[in-house]
């Protein structure tokens, strides 16, 4: 996303951004109701009619313009977004008085563009503008002479600008929404590096420490007693590599993988996706050189069926010898034959343990992956 300058003149603001047509779409789509003003002005034919149609479409650019600019601002929130829409809304103003002295009572279509603009404009105050424009609208209505025929315009602009005012709440909780996401997941990285930082200290700090002193005593020690020397130097080498086995562990464990904890996640990413699960739990009662392979098997099998399959219902089971993940889904795709990276890694593991791989359709719709350590045959295999 480009970075937005408030004191940049506004051409600058929409250079570059292709979502401003869209912007421009869904905000100038309203301006269809100004057209039977437009037309009804034209003819007619005076002079102050064709004065009230430019001003009509001086009115329209510039509320295209407020909004298109105001939604790029939306985020940001900056001092100069909100003294350009206030700006804007002035203009705007000004252009709609001007509108109603050429026009007359037709010209009161604009109320509804002015209480959409004071919305985005005032934000939480925007009710009370929108409340204001009614009543002020409405009493133009009621009060004025041949205005009659306007009466309830007011409601207009109110649901004009409720609707607004819905949109823009409903867009804040999501934009609240997603960086509260951020910030857990940014707390997540942060908790975990800390974790692993204290983990790392605590294994290598001490070794580290003595195998420094050992050093430097091994070192005073080579001249004067060669024999004692080697030992230092051999109890050095004892305890380097008690510290690699230390940080060797230390990775695993963070790379570890447990059947019951995939099974867990397995029953939680399902229910995420919208897919029935149904989890076997019976985690212990696969033989233990058996259990890690089955937990990569669930990984890897309720991915591809959260990803790909586009399933309604979706089953882990779990027995002694053998896993499946079998789902309702679309079944597997023609260019799917060779298998993707996990799946062969999923073959290759099995094969490490005397385990064969079946995967390919289930029944008229659906797939199913299996693992056994029965010997069945490798079937189709679907990334």
């Amino acid at each position: 996303m480009a970075v937005v300058n408030s004191s940049v003149a506004v051409p600058r603001f929409l250079r570059g951004d292709r979502t401003r047509y869209w912007g421009l779409f869904f905000a100038g789509v309203w301006l269809v109701f100004l057209v039977p003003v437009v037309v009804s002005a034209a003819r007619r034919g005076t002079v102050r009619d064709w004065l009230g149609i430019a001003v009509l479409v001086a009115f329209s650019v510039a509320y295209l313009l407020a909004i298109t600019v105001m939604r790029r601002f939306f985020r940001a929130r900056t001092p100069g977004s909100q003294r350009f829409g206030a700006t804007m809304l002035v203009v705007l103003v000004a252009l709609s008085v001007c509108a109603v002295l050429l026009l007359g009572a037709d010209a009161l279509s604009t109320a509804p563009y002015l209480a959409v603009t004071g919305v985005v404009v005032f934000r939480r105050w925007g009710p009370l503008w929108v409340i204001a424009l009614a009543a002020v609208v409405e009493g133009l209505a009621r009060l004025t002479t041949g205005w009659q025929h306007l009466d309830g315009i007011g409601y207009s602009v109110l649901g004009a600008g409720f609707i607004m005012w819905g949109v823009i709440l409903m867009m804040q909780r999501n934009l609240e929404l997603v960086r509260t996401h951020e910030a857990e997941a940014e707390l997540a990285v942060e908790t975990e590096r800390v974790r692993f930082a204290r983990d790392l200290h605590d294994i290598l700090g001490h070794s580290l420490t003595v195998i420094t002193v050992k050093a430097e005593l091994a070192g005073r020690l080579i001249e004067v007693d060669p024999a004692r020397a080697r030992a230092e130097v051999a109890e050095l080498e004892r305890l380097a590599r008690d510290a690699l086995a230390d940080v060797r562990r230390t990775v695993v464990g963070y790379r570890e993988i447990t059947l019951p904890g995939e099974l867990a996640r397995a029953r939680a990413a399902l229910q995420t996706a919208g897919i029935t699960a149904s989890v076997s739990s019976s985690a212990e009662a696969p033989p233990s050189h058996l259990r890690e392979l089955f937990a990569w098997v669930v990984r890897e099998g309720v991915t591809n069926v959260v990803r790909h399959s586009r399933a309604t219902e979706c089953s882990v089971t779990v027995a002694p010898l053998s896993v499946t993940v079998r789902d309702n889904g679309v079944g597997p795709g023609t260019d799917t034959v060779s298998g993707g990276n996990g799946l062969r890694g999923i073959r290759e593991r099995a094969a490490a343990v005397g385990a064969r791989v079946v995967a390919g359709a289930a029944g008229p719709r659906g797939f199913s992956l299996q693992v056994s350590a029965t010997g069945a045959e490798p079937g189709e295999v679907r990334p």
